[in-house]
């Protein structure tokens, strides 16, 4: 285990090498991979990156055992907090707890299923002085896309949103209507104009509408109710919207691995495309979801083995740049756990604090490193929201990092997560990789003391 190391505090400060913490170990994962080396953090920064030996002194040290392995902290760009309005589904505290649980260090909120929803500024500022005096991590926010409020689009990238999200169907909330086409390559159009990004749930409205009737419990009726064949039209629309108009604009959650070639040969065009998939298409597979088990159940839905086979392999080729969650919990019984009616459920998947453990067991079953998943799940994302000081271990970076152990294992008890239902589809599953300690700017997160910080676009 970690051993920590306090200076007494006769000794003298004040130096050029003396900092307030300094973590040593064989196995530091820099942005050369993991080396051996000693980390200096002062104010917040890393400072110093030295190799092993070079005793570097500071306030505390904390010296790696030679199983853990010093990460950078998780960036994870597609939260559901849903507070304020719908604070029972998820809350501030619940779910940034949840987070550091699992290594992630800063989330970004999506601009749903709050009441009201991030759409306008005054509605931002209510996002803000929710989570201001409970975040453990550090929180930015997504605004929102709607019919009828371009006009606000300016003025939330003003105060600090990352970009904005729009729907191409309905979102399942009322107030927070979808966009056509054309209104998307028109937000899209006006977007460009201070490059900020679109980002999509891409699935189309007239193909879900042809599309069988989700009704009953049998996961393969469900399945069939969202093909693939809507997310590719939908995300077709996307790549040529984006085209058109010149703006960057971002596929949520990519569950279709038809879709793939598009995205590809839209970036060799030099269309300004980007697209995320989240851990529950690479874990699971719809051939193993049992009827009834609407744990399971988002949107787009969880696909076939085949098709979870060839998501990976768009990860290792780059049209795939990141892995976020997409945590979209609800209260228990909007889960519809007594009748497991996939058609009346919630869809969406609790899984915030185990994505870095879901990943791993993966990759490594695959022979793929860590730093890979490091550079899938902290670096890219930061990079797709322009987190400047975030997502690598390097210097001047901030000092978001965690100490994981990646051979320990652990058996998913979902009663001893942090999120506030305590309903995952990852339930007695047997994981590889245990986070023991979360750093948010140097100073170790306790669950107790909120420190996390409000970020805006520009200023992190």
């Amino acid at each position: 285990m970690t051993e920590t190391i306090s200076r007494p505090a006769s000794a003298p400060t004040g130096t050029a090498t003396d900092y307030d913490l300094v973590i040593r170990g064989n196995r530091i994962m820099t942005t050369a991979g993991e080396v051996a080396r000693e980390v200096g953090i002062r104010d917040g920064k890393i400072v110093a990156i030295e190799p092993l030996g070079n005793n570097l002194e500071g306030a505390e040290v904390i010296e790696l055992s030679a199983e853990e392995v010093l990460l950078p902290g998780l960036v994870d760009t597609h939260v559901h907090v849903n507070e304020p309005g719908r604070t029972e589904w998820e809350g501030f505290a619940s779910a940034t707890r949840a987070a550091a649980a699992g290594g992630v260090t800063t989330i970004i909120d999506m601009p749903l299923n709050s009441i009201p929803p991030t759409v306008n500024v005054d509605a931002l500022e209510q996002k803000r002085a929710a989570a201001r005096e409970q975040a453990f991590v550090d929180v930015g926010f997504w605004g929102g896309a709607i019919p009828g409020n371009q006009g606000d689009l300016r003025g939330l990238h003003d105060e600090g949103v990352f970009g904005f999200k729009c729907f191409l169907l309905h979102s399942g909330v009322d107030e927070f209507p979808h966009l056509e086409a054309d209104e998307m390559e028109s937000d899209m159009a006006v977007l460009k104009t201070f490059d900020s990004i679109m980002i999509v749930h891409a699935e189309d409205s007239r193909a879900i509408d042809r599309a069988p009737t989700a009704e009953g419990d049998h996961y393969d009726k469900f399945l069939a109710s969202r093909p693939r064949g809507a997310e590719n039209v939908a995300i077709a629309e996307v790549i040529e919207r984006a085209r058109w108009t010149g703006a960057r604009a971002h596929v949520l959650h990519l569950s279709s691995s038809d879709a793939l070639p598009m995205i590809a040969s839209a970036k060799r065009d030099g269309v300004r495309i980007t697209a995320e998939t989240c851990p529950h298409y690479l874990t699971l597979i719809a051939e193993e979801i049992p009827n009834g088990a609407t744990a399971y159940k988002c949107c787009p839905p969880i696909r076939e083995a085949g098709n979870r086979e060839l998501l990976w392999e768009g990860l290792l080729d780059g049209t795939i740049d990141c892995i976020v969650s997409d945590h979209s919990p609800s209260t228990l019984d909007l889960k519809d756990l007594e009748n497991g009616d996939f058609a009346v459920a919630w869809g969406g998947v609790s899984s915030l604090q185990l994505g870095l453990s879901l990943i791993w067991t993966e990759a490594r079953r695959r022979g793929i490193a860590l730093d890979k998943v490091i550079d899938w799940m902290s670096t890219k994302p930061a990079a797709l929201a322009g987190l400047n000081s975030k997502g690598k271990l390097a210097l001047g970076y901030d000092a978001d990092l965690s100490i994981f152990a990646p051979d320990e294992s652990y058996v998913v008890d979902p009663a001893k997560l942090h999120h506030k239902n305590p309903i995952t589809a990852y339930a007695q599953k047997p994981l590889s990789g245990v986070v023991r300690k979360t750093y948010l700017r140097g100073q170790q997160i306790d669950s107790q003391t909120p420190a996390g910080q409000l970020l805006r676009r520009g200023m992190a």
